[in-house]
């Protein structure tokens, strides 16, 4: 493969290097000057950004693209799910065994770059104008029938004083007939805005569903998943009920990945995302977090019963055992680990999550197929 790396000033590199997540978001200055997020919030955000690069890395060798801005931002976006409607044309051309192309990229990602927040913001735009159309065609509806009443007052007035019956008809009919094409003219026009109306409400819950869901599993995504917990978090505060939360990463992920393809990647992280939402109830919300790891929100619910349904779902996923369509290779046994802490019990959500991620990769070090609680392993260390 010719991969060489673009020459590009150092705004440009700096600019996509940031959207990459190889810059962190603060300098540090502004983390001296006050920045409450704790070392281990940080240290979690440090591992994500490791598993991004790592994604978008595995994705460019995979397909081997070149390596320049175009690539690295589409990469990007692709893999840390920003671009529901390029990673659904990717999983199109996967299907139709066609490679993807350095030109195919750029011809996609150029017709869908009107994606997530954009997309949500243009279509909202596109409906209240929608809806002022809407509003102003129902106004001229009703101005059309104050005037219909007032103009058919009038004539019947002026008509009255005749004694030509058949003038007075004739009259009235002219009247009726150029009020009836008005109103058919404007009903139309009334029929037209709310069909478009229509059109732009559903258009925009698509984009609004698309940037809050994972395009391969269907679950919602780590977006989605950050305004439930923060919403969550101010309830359970306020009721005092517990909540906790609860990262799950497949173990060995990446072997899968090199062993059987991406495409028996994305089977198996379907699997899981499966797995782990049959086990779910009224109480509980789950999100693919990113990557090979998802995130669950128990609400109501305590540490240990938490652990206990956790493990239920990974005893579950442990005794299936899955083959590889493409090659009847066998996976073997595909197991995770998981991180659970109590949110009421931070003084920032932010600080849960991180304090669940360590515990994750605790149970990682531990052996892996387990789920650990970040209490009990505060306690051991």
């Amino acid at each position: 493969m010719a991969t060489q790396p673009a020459h590009t000033e150092p705004a440009t590199a700096g600019t996509i290097l940031h959207r990459i997540g190889l810059f962190g978001n603060r300098s540090v200055g502004e983390a001296d000057a006050g920045d409450t997020v704790s070392a281990a919030s940080l240290k979690a955000e440090r591992r994500a950004r490791r598993r991004l690069v790592n994604d978008i890395r595995s994705f460019l060798l995979e397909h081997d693209l070149e390596i320049t801005p175009a690539s690295l931002a589409s990469a990007h976006e692709a893999c840390a799910g920003l671009n529901p409607a390029l990673n659904r044309a990717i999983e199109a051309r996967k299907l139709e065994c066609m490679p993807l192309t350095m030109q195919w990229l750029a011809e996609v990602s150029a017709d869908s770059t009107a994606t997530g927040d954009r997309a949500v913001k243009d279509l909202a735009k596109k409906l209240e104008h929608g809806i002022d159309q809407l509003s102003r065609a129902t106004k001229n509806v009703r101005l059309a029938t104050t005037e219909y009443g007032d103009e058919l007052e009038r004539r019947v007035d002026d008509l009255s004083g005749t004694l030509d019956q058949e003038q007075m008809i004739a009259g009235l009919a002219d009247f009726a007939k150029a009020m009836l094409a008005r109103s058919r003219q404007t009903e139309e026009e009334l029929r037209k805005s709310e069909l478009e109306t229509a059109r732009l409400r559903e258009n925009l819950d698509r984009a609004r569903r698309d940037a809050e869901v994972d395009y391969l599993t269907g679950l919602p995504n780590r977006r989605a998943f950050e305004a439930v917990l923060n919403a969550e978090y101010a309830e359970g505060q306020a009721s005092g009920l517990p909540l906790c939360v609860a990262f799950c990463d497949i173990d060995r992920f990446k072997a899968i990945n090199d062993t059987h393809g991406h495409e028996a990647g994305d089977r198996i992280l379907r699997v899981v995302a499966q797995t782990l939402a049959s086990g779910c109830r009224e109480d509980c919300y789950i999100a693919r977090h990113g990557g090979e790891e998802f995130a669950m929100l128990f609400r109501g619910v305590g540490p240990a019963e938490a652990l206990a349904r956790l493990d239920t779902a990974r005893e579950e996923l442990a005794q299936r055992r899955m083959i590889n369509r493409r090659t009847d290779k066998p996976f073997g046994i595909v197991t995770f680990s998981g991180g659970i802490a109590e949110v009421s019990s931070f003084a920032d959500p932010r600080d849960a999550l991180a304090a669940a991620d360590a515990a994750l990769y605790r149970a990682k070090e531990d052996g892996r197929n387990r789920i650990l609680i970040a209490e009990d392993v505060a306690r051991v260390a």
